[in-house]
């Protein structure tokens, strides 16, 4: 018997005759590490990708610990999407066919609130839903969170990055104290870190690696002459990677806006970020960026500091950085998790003590590499996948942004997987859909309401 076979596990048998039939041979490495932990009762932070076979490492910690003579929510399962519910909760019940009278429920924004109350009043086992429906359900009632034992949050990254902070932090306050938590999360950024510490006791880590190494960076160097090679060496450079997000480093705030503004005439989705911008302004120009609305952002070092972006393709320094120190610490923000990030520099003659200070530092002589081919400026440049709609409400409103997929996902609306990041401010909100139905969203919000009430929107631009 091999090692990581699922009976190696102390699962109930019908759960383990079970998961034979349904072909599950032996666990996945992000199975074979959460599940002791997870049937051990402890709370577990798994770092995986979608397709690790994470729904099933948490779906049978949930049925092993779950009593289905008490006829109480015990599991609460939250996901980012309608979609991703709906599979979560398709997986759970092919789990749970050994099990007889077993009730999985699913509730999402998108879905008429009506039947869901009819349904939790006839009762439910484990709930699978999006956080701003569930919060909701809580919030006035209709849902009792008191015999909770196990909470999960799925896809935890993508939930925070779309705007679910706070409707998390009023489910995880209804919910007991004494319980086990589990966080699946594909990155573990600072902002995962802060919840996790706040809402999980003393967890074990586990990280399934990606097979590539990513902390490698490919650096390249390019020798240009002019103010003119560098824009050419630039264009040349976006056309032959097509990332989906670059950061186009420069050392003074004119050159950023004049680099971003000769790229838009070029025809690419480019934005400047420096300290002249007002704080609309560079929540907006940040908000397009890291919902990948816009696929270039020229910056300023400082302009660029607590930039927030996990999944930079590229990082190009249009001038070599004043000091080595800044160096790294600019192409140290490329590279996904499990990707190489590519950097490239571009350095004239004038720049050689620059080159110099880097030659030591790397401990390599830097030559130029030729530049890609003219021809590649015959295409078009890349655009990007999203659009970005701005709402004229936000906060002060009670806006939420389960309202906001919601109004987007509801009747004949547009898929939950259509919709990118969401951030809600003060006086307004943001959210990214897929640009192919753009102007579908925008009709949706126009024409619909949410709180009660009807908000103007447009879609932002350049």
């Amino acid at each position: 018997m091999s090692k990581n076979a699922f009976s190696t596990l102390n699962l109930k048998p019908e759960l383990v005759a079970n998961l034979a039939t349904l072909g599950y041979e032996s666990m996945t490495p992000i199975q074979s590490q959460s599940l002791p932990p997870i049937l051990e009762g402890k709370d577990v932070i798994a770092q995986g990708k979608t397709g690790s076979g994470k729904t099933a490492a948490f779906g049978l910690g949930l049925l092993e610990h779950l009593n289905v003579k008490r006829f109480r929510v015990q599991s609460l399962v939250l996901c980012p999407t309608r979609e991703l519910a709906d599979q979560v909760a398709k997986e759970i019940r092919k789990l749970a066919r050994s099990i007889h009278n077993i009730k999985v429920l699913t509730l999402c924004g998108g879905m008429p609130f009506g039947p869901q109350i009819g349904s939790l009043e006839h009762g439910a086992h484990i709930i699978v839903g999006t956080p701003g429906r569930i919060e909701e359900h809580v919030r006035k009632g209709f849902l009792s969170l008191d015999d909770l034992n196990l909470l999960v949050l799925d896809e935890a990254d993508r939930m925070l990055e779309m705007g679910f902070q706070d409707s998390l932090d009023a489910i995880v306050d209804a919910a007991p104290a004494k319980r086990q938590t589990l966080l699946f999360s594909a990155t573990y950024p600072k902002q995962i870190e802060s919840v996790a510490s706040r809402i999980m006791f003393q967890p074990v880590m586990v990280k399934v690696e990606s097979t590539h190494d990513d902390s490698s960076i490919d650096q390249h160097f390019y020798h240009v002459d002019s103010n003119e090679d560098r824009m050419t060496a630039l264009r040349l450079l976006l056309a032959k990677h097509r990332p989906e997000s670059t950061v186009v480093f420069c050392n003074t705030k004119i050159e950023t806006q004049d680099v971003a503004d000769e790229l838009e005439r070029y025809g690419f989705s480019a934005v400047a970020l420096h300290g002249d911008l007002e704080q609309r302004e560079r929540d907006q120009t940040l908000v397009r960026f890291a919902n990948k609305s816009t696929s270039v952002l020229v910056a300023t070092d400082v302009a660029a500091r607590g930039l927030d972006v996990d999944a930079l393709d590229c990082v190009i320094n249009y001038h070599l950085a004043r000091d080595t120190e800044v160096h790294i610490h600019r192409i140290g923000r490329t590279g996904r998790a499990g990707s190489k990030g590519v950097a490239c520099s571009f350095f004239s003659d004038k720049e050689h003590y620059k080159v110099a200070l880097l030659e030591d530092y790397l401990d390599k002589t830097i030559e130029g590499e030729a530049l890609p081919p003219m021809h590649l400026l015959d295409q078009p440049p890349m655009y990007p996948h999203m659009t970005t709609l701005q709402i004229s409400g936000g906060k002060k409103q009670k806006l939420r942004p389960g309202d906001i997929l919601g109004a987007l996902t509801g009747e004949n609306g547009i898929r939950g997987d259509q919709v990118g990041k969401i951030n809600v401010f003060d006086m307004a909100a943001y959210v990214a859909v897929n640009s192919d139905v753009a102007k579908f969203a925008l009709k949706k919000i126009e024409n619909g309401k949410m709180k009660g009430r009807s908000f103007r929107v447009r879609v932002i631009r350049g």
